[in-house]
């Protein structure tokens, strides 16, 4: 919900999303906040040379914001570097991008998910680390059901326990179908990927790819059809 209200916001935990010029010096920054979701922020003069705020508002970095203002953009009054993060790089950093535009796409401005925030707080850790294919699958699972649209990886639709050995097709919205013979669309998976997926282990390399497959299908859907810049790039690269 956007701010009617004037409000003051002191020492939020925070991580710049994305950031586009605004008039000569400025920038507006879309922050992904702890207590209050997906904020943009104008940061005055961020763009002068001189600006302290120029090597702090940058991606991938934890952040500690202060704001104030009202409406749907609101004013950048504190940012300080909370430190302790190594940059990303190479296929990482391209990862990284690709969490922010999910975000930025699906994420409703001002709608707080802490525990989405610890996740991805989490996964940037992680991919700080050394990347691995499972904490994309993993920050997607956690991102679907925030914004309540969770699998459903224990049951199928008729109630029926899912067997390792089964193969379903995953109906979006539905839940699993399962299949007298392994199917051909990207939506199906036996079912030891959807016992993986549920317990969020991905060492199998075939849960590992049909997850993948089922992942990107049911993003697309949600996206809308707005397609993601990111996405293009990896599937250029094989990679996604």
């Amino acid at each position: 919900m956007v701010a009617t209200q004037r409000q003051r916001v002191d020492a939020q935990p925070a991580w710049v999303l994305h950031a586009y010029p605004f008039r000569e010096t400025s920038l507006i920054i879309e922050a992904f906040t702890r207590d209050y979701g997906r904020v943009a922020l104008l940061a005055r003069g961020a763009r002068r040379p001189r600006s302290v705020l120029r090597g702090v508002l940058l991606a991938f970095q934890p952040l500690e914001l202060g704001w104030a203002g009202k409406g749907e953009v609101q004013t950048l009054m504190k940012a300080e570097w909370q430190g302790g993060q190594p940059l990303l790089s190479g296929k990482a950093l391209l990862c990284g991008y690709y969490l922010n535009e999910l975000l930025m796409n699906l994420l409703p401005r001002e709608d707080a998910h802490e525990n989405l925030f610890a996740a991805y707080s989490d996964t940037m850790q992680r991919f700080a680390k050394g990347l691995r294919e499972a904490d994309l699958r993993s920050f997607e699972h956690s991102l679907l059901a925030e914004l309540g649209y969770g699998l459903t990886l224990s049951h199928d639709v008729d109630g029926n326990p899912i067997e390792a050995a089964a193969f379903y097709a995953y109906q979006i919205e539905r839940g699993a179908v399962r299949l007298s013979a392994p199917g051909s669309s990207s939506l199906s998976v036996c079912g030891k990927t959807l016992q993986d997926m549920a317990l969020e282990d991905f060492s199998d390399p075939r849960s590992l790819l049909e997850s993948k497959q089922l992942m990107r299908s049911l993003m697309t859907h949600y996206l809308g059809g707005h397609h993601l810049e990111t996405r293009k790039i990896f599937m250029e690269l094989q990679e996604l």
